[in-house]
């Protein structure tokens, strides 16, 4: 199960803090590791820093975009020290984050996702997220190194799993209750925004509106099952268009 916990570094500066993490999610049982343009690696770096972690670092993937690491994942967990605008589901503690993310990992991929360095996640990347987490510190000194903060979240998620039931019983959550992948939660959105487009309800550029429909959808975090009712409503809506709407739409959609 501890193999279906990903972790995420984005932009990571420092070859050093790769190997770092890769050393702190060894500790801990955690081997998926994801990196997104990092500055330099392989390297040389890296290796000698994960001291005996090296083969978690021949098993990360290198990714061009943070997307491209979250298309299987049924959750996303933003590493963040702050709140952004963005009013996504926020745990305020790790230990509460890490009872829903062995709970979710149970049967299929989730994601810790970590910023750079010196400025962290941006707000684009934290909209692709379905949660937040931040550690708890010294208000006025509450800075963290990238390994450390992958050291902190790996333990406390490593000690929700030591806490799961040791018998051969695991509880199962029902095939109607399973949390939707980012990809299919991607396909809903992208179904909500032309149909909001097509039907008038946005006659002009709501980029508000939208970000805060997303956010409503994470806070309410939908089963596949609720999420393909939605989308089959939404078909059903766009059966109605008027076929000349429909079409002076995709023709503006086209000409923007």
């Amino acid at each position: 199960m501890l193999s279906n916990i990903r972790i995420i570094l984005v932009q990571t500066f420092h070859p050093g803090n790769i190997g770092q993490a890769a050393r702190a999610m060894k500790t801990m049982g955690l081997s998926d590791l994801v990196l997104v343009r990092p500055r330099c690696y392989p390297d040389a770096e890296a290796s000698r820093l994960a001291a005996g972690a090296e083969d978690v670092l021949d098993g990360a993937r290198v990714v061009d975009e943070l997307s491209d690491a979250l298309g299987d994942c049924v959750q996303v967990v933003g590493a963040s020290a702050r709140l952004r605008s963005l009013p996504l589901p926020h745990y305020d503690e790790p230990d509460a984050m890490a009872e829903a993310v062995i709970a979710n990992a149970q049967q299929a991929p989730v994601a810790l996702v970590f910023g750079r360095e010196r400025s962290g996640l941006t707000n684009d990347e934290i909209r692709l997220c379905s949660h937040q987490v931040s550690i708890p510190a010294n208000p006025d000194y509450g800075i963290l190194n990238l390994s450390q903060a992958v050291q902190v979240l790996a333990y406390e998620v490593h000690r929700a799993w030591r806490r799961q039931p040791t018998s051969d019983y695991r509880y199962q959550r029902p095939a109607h209750a399973e949390p939707p992948t980012r990809e299919q939660l991607g396909y809903f959105q992208t179904h909500l925004s032309r149909v909001m487009a097509t039907s008038g309800f946005l006659t002009q550029p709501h980029a508000n509106t939208e970000q805060l429909l997303q956010a409503l959808f994470a806070r309410a975090q939908p089963s596949r099952r609720e999420l393909s009712l939605l989308r089959g409503l939404l078909s059903a809506v766009e059966q109605h268009f008027p076929e000349n709407v429909i079409n002076d739409k995709e023709r503006s959609r086209n000409r923007d």
